[in-house]
């Protein structure tokens, strides 16, 4: 009889921060801080994802924009456990307790290390079951040579300094994963004990957000971590768009009665009627609105793949590709705002309208000479055309 044991992850959130403010749910190249740890993690071999906070505006969040998941859990943190003075230590025996113990692995995950990916959670759960650990954490090489106060070496010989190349450094823990066993949490009360296994990260994931000069060198970080992964191919079988602001002049006519109207382009219509009939480039809409007047819309322009009222568009984008086999360097985005950054910079091609925020206009690969609901889609769609043919 095989022996199922279930490994669940937990990223505990303070609602307050004294160094960044909002620190959690502020956001990251357009994403809540915690939204990069949680996608990773509902990716991983965790059977069990839960966010612990007090925090009901991320609670709102979770519950609302991964209803979906099956792994993805939310549960309330109790006041005692989230102040200032309170150890990490406190929240993960509160979570157990609230659990009631049910887990066999127990997978702490810092939102703080939003450069932490599915493949680091996995390899500290399977360095813990594979080689029959107690526990285990994640660590960076540091080859720098380390001073006492009082004027003494602590890791090398000066006398004989090592090159480089030749220095072993030390490994240091970056906070990102720690891993643990029940029986060696329950005996300890903390997060590693026993025989302890080491997992290396990339050296970049050495900074921890803790003060507002760690939220620039991270952003930087992982700003340089998507372009790097982003690759060109041949065509382009997907293009994603958002909406406010690119399908319209990002103004909406408010009433009394709420939403009266919005302005669409005609032309940007047709050209994606035309990309539609010509060629196989699949067309998806998301946007963080709900609107009747946009599902209207996107009903007369025969646009199926529309998904409205999401938050975090990096998470669907990756899920809509991993469900369709589409690689990233196979698609198109166009956005205008900060919401749109991960999926501008991770696409294979990334468009803009030329009145986008300038954030946007920085990162993207072509800004295009229209504006948004000025016929801004149709020159992206033309530049997709042409792209395509090329290889024809």
């Amino acid at each position: 009889m095989e022996i199922v044991i279930k490994k669940v992850g937990v990223i505990p959130l303070r609602k307050g921060s004294k160094s960044i403010k909002n620190k959690n749910r502020k956001k990251l190249l357009g994403r809540p801080l915690f939204a990069w740890v949680l996608w990773e993690a509902l990716k991983s071999k965790l059977d069990e994802v839960y966010i612990f906070t007090d925090d009901k505006n991320i609670i709102e969040y979770v519950k609302n924009e991964y209803k979906y998941n099956q792994k993805c859990r939310v549960i309330e943190r109790s006041a005692e456990s989230a102040t200032d003075e309170a150890s990490t230590e406190l929240a993960l025996k509160e979570y157990a307790q609230k659990i009631n113990n049910n887990y066999d692995i127990l997978c702490l995950l810092q939102a703080t290390s939003p450069l932490t990916t599915t493949e680091d959670i996995n390899k500290v759960l399977h360095k813990i079951l594979n080689d029959n650990l107690d526990s285990a954490l994640t660590v960076v090489e540091f080859k720098r040579f380390i001073w006492s106060k009082d004027g003494y070496p602590l890791n090398y010989d000066y006398n004989n300094r090592p090159r480089r190349q030749e220095f072993e450094g030390l490994l240091v823990e970056n906070g990102a994963i720690y891993a643990t066993t029940k029986e060696q949490f329950e005996k300890t009360g903390i997060r590693i004990g026993g025989n302890i296994g080491i997992i290396k990260m990339p050296e970049d994931t050495f900074t921890e957000l803790d003060e507002k000069r760690d939220w620039i060198i991270v952003e930087k970080l992982l700003e340089n971590r998507l372009r790097m992964n982003k690759k060109l191919s041949d065509r382009i079988k997907a293009i994603f768009l958002d909406l406010d602001g690119v399908f319209t002049p990002g103004t909406v006519f408010f009433g009394a009665a709420g939403e009266l109207s919005k302005e669409f382009n005609i032309r940007d219509g047709m050209g994606l009627e035309i990309l539609r009939e010509s060629s196989d480039v699949e067309i998806f809409v998301i946007t963080s609105e709900n609107s009747e007047i946009v599902s209207s819309r996107m009903k007369k322009l025969k646009i199926e793949n529309y998904y409205p009222g999401i938050k975090d568009k990096y998470a669907k984008v990756e899920e809509i590709l991993t469900d369709k086999n589409i690689k990233k360097s196979e698609t198109a985005y166009i956005g205008d705002d900060i919401n749109d950054l991960a999926n501008l910079l991770s696409a294979g091609w990334s468009f803009c309208p030329s009145d986008a925020m300038k954030e946007v206009k920085q990162v993207v690969d072509l800004v295009l000479e229209a504006k948004g609901g000025k016929e801004a889609i149709r020159e992206a769609v033309d530049f997709i055309i042409k792209y395509n043919q090329r290889g024809e």
